[in-house]
């Protein structure tokens, strides 16, 4: 049976980084954060968000991501009713995905709010991707061209490094591009021998 290995780190920590390293290696890695964003587009989220939300956050009949970021990131309640729509529909996704992956040893589930979402349930092992603070504030500002507040809402919206490191089974500390593959090449050794 395929095992699944969870991927997890605050925003800006490089989790996308480290994943595609792992798919460079062949492991087949699913990036919940992408995959949310394309189930975004299907007329069923569309319709349950505009029936949740209202239309001020589309324009026209485009749903504009920025404005319903702003309305979720600074209200936890309205971010649990945007999870309650979009975590069964990747849920879902991710299990059809994982069926087609049956001679696959393993793969990695790569998802910012593993722990909070409570997915880590369904992962065999946990790794998790750090970096300090204000380089992770640095890339995101960067990345997203976006404010250092808008960032620090949502590092407010996860779990700190310190909590998240502790319930997983290994650690990635991605400061340097050279050490970051050296450790993640550590894994996949332990990974493929067990």
């Amino acid at each position: 049976m395929t095992k699944i290995i969870g991927l997890t780190g605050g925003i800006g920590s490089g989790k996308t980084t480290v994943a595609h390293h792992f798919e460079a290696a062949g492991i087949p890695v699913y990036i919940a954060d992408d995959e949310a964003r394309k189930l975004m587009q299907s007329p069923e989220i569309i319709a349950e968000i505009r029936h949740t939300f209202g239309n001020s956050v589309f324009d026209d009949a485009v749903l504009n991501r920025q404005k319903l970021s702003q309305i979720v990131f600074n209200n936890p309640e309205q971010l649990q009713r945007l999870n309650a729509i979009i975590h069964p529909a990747v849920r879902n996704h991710f299990e059809n995905w994982v069926s087609r992956q049956k001679e696959i040893p393993f793969v990695i589930y790569e998802a910012a709010i593993l722990f909070e979402s409570g997915n880590y349930k369904k992962c065999d092992l946990i790794i998790a991707v750090t970096a300090p603070v204000e380089l992770r504030i640095q890339r995101v500002i960067e990345r997203d061209k976006t404010t250092r507040e808008q960032v620090l809402q949502r590092m407010q919206a996860q779990w700190n490094d310190e909590k998240r490191n502790s319930k997983s089974d290994f650690v990635i500390e991605n400061l340097d591009p050279a050490a970051t593959k050296k450790q993640i090449d550590g894994i996949l050794k332990i990974l493929k021998n067990s």
